[in-house]
């Protein structure tokens, strides 16, 4: 059984099936969790009740694991994603900066899967880009690549790549518009919307979507990045 220390000291030790081994405490992991090595997690990260992080994984800065999630080895999480409970992140998968990962989603990493057939060699890759959202319970079929702030609602099988800034939803998933990178629904008139909360302006060009005040890999401004105001606001 892990035995985890948390406190101001420069580090802690973690006994695992008899290996002792000293990591950072930059980042918290609850008591009921488990932690393998070697892994990277960055500082400010936050692990709570009974997940588990495989060997080899890598987790970046100021995240968030709520209970019961898993991350396999040879993933990779970027900065500042924050994972919802009862979230399984399988080996293949890709996350970068700032995504959002709702209640129980799932992520797969084998289009046919047989139990008398091994495929471990053939995990297929499944990217989730900057700062996209997935929705509580949707699946995410492997080997596909959801864009930039894209947005997959609640219950939704996404079985193809998602475009920057599309909202999808629907099983199986279809694109129902676009949204802004504060989660707005953007209302195209002559190729240009302008999201309510925030005032940036967006172009749809060839079903391209694009924001023409902030870079897609720039992060938000700090004014602009904590809500104020309830989404009902600015329907």
């Amino acid at each position: 059984m892990a035995e985890f220390y948390t406190s101001d000291a420069n580090s802690f030790r973690i006994t695992h099936l008899k290996v002792d081994v000293t990591m950072s405490t930059s980042f918290f992991v609850h008591p009921s969790s488990i932690v393998d090595e070697p892994s990277s997690i960055g500082a400010g990260t936050k692990i709570w009740h009974f997940c588990h992080v495989s060997r080899d994984a890598v987790i970046g800065e100021r995240c968030s694991f709520g209970q019961n999630c898993f991350v396999a080895g040879g993933v990779t999480i970027g900065s500042n994603v924050k994972v919802q409970n009862n979230v399984s992140i399988y080996t293949g998968t890709i996350i970068e900066d700032d995504v959002f990962l709702g209640p129980s989603c799932v992520l797969t990493n084998v289009t046919n899967p047989r139990s008398q057939v091994v495929r471990h060699s053939l995990y297929e890759t499944t990217r989730l880009r900057r700062g996209c959202s997935i929705g509580a319970n949707a699946t995410i079929v492997c080997g596909i690549t959801v864009g930039r702030y894209a947005f997959v609602g609640a219950g939704t099988v996404v079985a193809r790549d998602v475009p920057d800034y599309a909202l999808v939803i629907g099983v199986p998933g279809r694109s129902a518009g676009w949204m802004s990178r504060h989660g707005h629904r953007l209302q195209f008139s002559n190729g240009t919307a302008v999201d309510p909360e925030s005032g940036f302006r967006y172009a749809l060009t060839d079903g391209v979507v694009r924001c023409l005040d902030l870079d897609e890999e720039a992060p938000l401004p700090p004014e602009l990045a904590s809500g104020t105001r309830p989404y009902d606001d600015f329907k």
